[in-house]
């Protein structure tokens, strides 16, 4: 059976164990069916997630001039601090900016090699904890917009880390935390602007199961560009990386603007 389609993240749904789906444009496959099997990838070419062309990816799924022009690449995706859509200042694309600053955005510790702080959309609770292959998650405020969010992620990443160590989370090296501990020794250092928006009764934290039969001992990265087909027995998905049982794991999140054909 085979499958082609241009990469994007994989969807997921947070059951017992979370449920993981590619879009291959004529279908979808349920990703944990393939545990245990063997899978041929192949690089055909690359598609803009943006302008659909075959130009080479730049960042994010998207060729340089579509990375420099789309609002879905503003420097306010990666750095919330930078939303200016609540003072009706414009980066790229003002209405756009409003529907993706101006919801409501949670503040949050996830662990998932170590505990991190992060921020995300309410709406996206858990999808970017499991995005993040994160075991565990609390939320520590939610807040009516993205600005917000961002100025009480840089006050608290003075005191936690707000990245993932991606070797660790996928060796399952990991150490578990009291996560509403850590949560209320940080709340102190929430802006004061914010303080009214700290959920202080979210005292439980989220538990996160994925589907990962045997964890590499040491992660070795698959470059679809330079090794253009990849064969391997599919052994765990954890994050947005498929996990496979000679080590070599492929970031799935890395890699969207790739069109790649899927052979099982």
């Amino acid at each position: 059976m085979q499958y082609q389609g241009v990469l994007k993240k994989m969807m997921t749904s947070n059951d017992k164990t979370v449920q993981y789906f590619l879009d291959m444009e004529t279908d979808f496959i349920n990703m944990n069916q393939l545990l245990d099997k063997e899978i041929t990838m192949s690089f055909v070419k690359y598609e803009c997630l943006n302008c659909h062309l075959d130009k080479q990816i730049y960042r994010q799924g998207f060729c340089k001039s579509c990375f420099f022009e789309t609002p879905n690449a503003g420097d306010w995706i990666l750095k919330p601090e930078l939303s200016t859509a609540h003072l009706g200042k414009e980066d790229r694309d003002l209405e756009f900016e409003k529907k993706m600053q101006l919801k409501p955005h949670i503040v949050y510790l996830a662990n998932s090699s170590d505990v991190k702080v992060g921020v995300t959309r309410k709406s996206q609770i858990p999808t970017r904890w499991i995005d993040q292959g994160a075991h565990e998650a609390i939320e520590i405020v939610e807040v009516p917009n993205r600005y917000l969010a961002g100025i009480t992620e840089v006050a608290l990443k003075q005191y936690v880390s707000d990245t993932t160590n991606w070797r660790k989370m996928l060796t399952n090296d990991i150490t578990d935390a009291d996560l509403v501990v850590e949560k209320e020794k940080l709340s102190q250092y929430i802006p004061d602007e914010v303080k009214e928006y700290y959920l202080d009764k979210n005292i439980k934290e989220t538990q996160i199961n994925f589907p990962v039969n045997q964890y590499p001992q040491k992660v070795k990265s698959l470059n679809l560009i330079k090794t253009p087909t990849y064969q391997g027995v599919l052994k765990g998905i954890k994050g947005q990386y498929l996990i496979f049982e000679d080590s070599t794991v492929f970031n799935i999140r890395a890699n969207e603007g790739l069109v790649v054909k899927i052979t099982l």
